[in-house]
């Protein structure tokens, strides 16, 4: 093989490449590309857009408008049955996290796990708990745009082995109310079309979410969504009275089955690509397309989630333990309730977690995103020793003052063994040289 060239010559050639393949030439934005929030202005009467999910998932909320002249929000955040003085914010007006924890009426939980990526808030691994009123706004509490975030848990896990004939429609209606003839609402589950096959070449799996809905006349005008008279069972829109709601059977549900699909052709890359590959030494012949590779540490006996990277609430996830599927047939906490959970499950956020992790859980693992791989975590779970935890409580400790034991005696006894040795070829050689004289 013959050596690598210079670097200045591997630059002119990178260059003259680059200077005839128009194709990967770096993207310009336009010039006359207008600001997002110039184009949408702040209504005047602040509004809640209601927003509901399936407990688990990491969530975001976009904050749609905001004048020009500010270039930093705030989040504020109350329950729904809160007044307005229990609005509190969770970000300072640099976008960081408030460390005081009188200052945010929630959870420890929610602080450790909302991110601001630029004026959006991400809600990691979102519960039933984080459910409430969400608000951007300014730092002299000037609100600009409000969510009505109801996250609910999926109260029924339903598997289906095999491909059937769809069956159940796409929406199942309770009437409530008094007995009259015009109810005073319908609760009905609404169910999201099935997921695209997870995996491709190997079986996999498709799933669909139903949420719980109300149907009402009375529903509270300040929460909005594009029917005014439709809601989520969860929402602020809907009047105390209703209280009912969360003892109904009508609720969140997830449905799994079985699927599988060929993997779509790939494209071959460009000549000039493969005659560079090949020019600075790579085998160009292989037709698999590297993901990104993460490399994660954990210690051992603490629960640890892993998130596939750029997964979405809406997009299919899978998870594989080197070349073996993780099903959520055989790992879902929700499959069989009188057994004991899986220590190893994926949940209705699509998240991989482990309860706990062990050290026989390292490995590689990868994840699919709609049915293409995404990613690849290189796992190392290491023993730990935590509070309240000594040396010699460890159950590898026998063992391992067993082979320090055993490795000093051995070293013990080949010291003795080299001055003895030493010593008895001195005492022949003092022998030998008295005999002479």
């Amino acid at each position: 093989m013959p050596p690598p060239p210079s670097s200045p010559l591997l630059f002119l050639l990178l260059r003259l490449l680059l200077l005839r393949c128009p194709e990967v030439w770096s993207y310009e934005a336009p010039e006359d590309k207008q600001d997002v929030f110039a184009r949408r202005a702040c209504p005047a009467f602040l509004t809640f857009t209601n927003a509901a999910y399936l407990a688990g998932v990491t969530l975001e909320l976009p904050c749609h408008c905001k004048p020009q002249q500010v270039q930093s929000v705030v989040w504020f955040f109350r329950k729904h049955q809160g007044g307005s003085k229990e609005t509190r914010a969770l970000t300072d007006h640099h976008g960081n996290k408030l460390l005081d924890p009188s200052r945010v009426p929630h959870s420890g939980a929610l602080r450790s796990r909302f991110s601001i990526r630029l004026f959006s808030l991400l809600i990691f691994r979102a519960g039933p708990d984080d459910s409430g009123i969400y608000i951007c706004g300014s730092a002299h509490k000037d609100f600009f745009y409000g969510y009505d975030l109801d996250i609910q848990e999926a109260r029924t896990l339903s598997f289906t082995p095999r491909l059937t004939p769809e069956t159940v429609s796409k929406k199942r209606e309770e009437r409530k109310g008094l007995g009259s003839a015009q109810p005073l609402y319908w609760i009905f589950t609404s169910f999201q079309p099935w997921s695209v096959c997870d995996r491709c070449g190997v079986p996999g799996e498709q799933v669909r979410v139903g949420l719980c809905y109300v149907h009402s006349r009375f529903l509270h005008v300040r929460y909005r969504r594009a029917n005014q008279t439709v809601a989520s069972c969860g929402s602020g829109a809907v009047p105390r009275s209703f209280g009912q709601l969360k003892g109904s059977r009508v609720g969140a549900k997830l449905e799994v089955k079985s699927c599988q699909v060929t993997c779509p052709p790939q494209a071959p890359p460009s000549p000039k690509i493969l005659a560079l590959m090949a020019f600075l030494g790579y085998n160009s012949a292989s037709p698999h397309v590297e993901v990104p590779v993460f490399y994660l540490n954990h210690p051992s006996d603490r629960v640890l989630t892993l998130g596939c990277p750029g997964a979405r609430p809406n997009m299919a996830v899978a998870w594989d333990r080197g070349s073996e599927p993780i099903y959520r047939s055989e790992h879902s906490a929700g499959r069989n309730l009188s057994a004991t959970p899986p220590r190893l499950l994926i949940d209705t956020g699509h998240h991989l977690v482990f309860k706990p992790a062990k050290t026989e859980d390292s490995g590689v693992y990868y994840c699919w995103l709609q049915g293409h791989e995404a990613a690849q975590i290189r796992l190392l779970v290491y023993a730990h020793l935590g509070r309240g935890q000594s040396v010699t409580s460890h159950p590898d400790f026998p063992t391992a003052v067993q082979t320090v034991l055993r490795s000093y005696a051995v070293m013990t006894a080949v010291f003795c063994l080299l001055v003895f040795g030493r010593a008895g070829v001195r005492h022949l050689r003092d022998a030998g040289e008295t005999r002479v004289d």
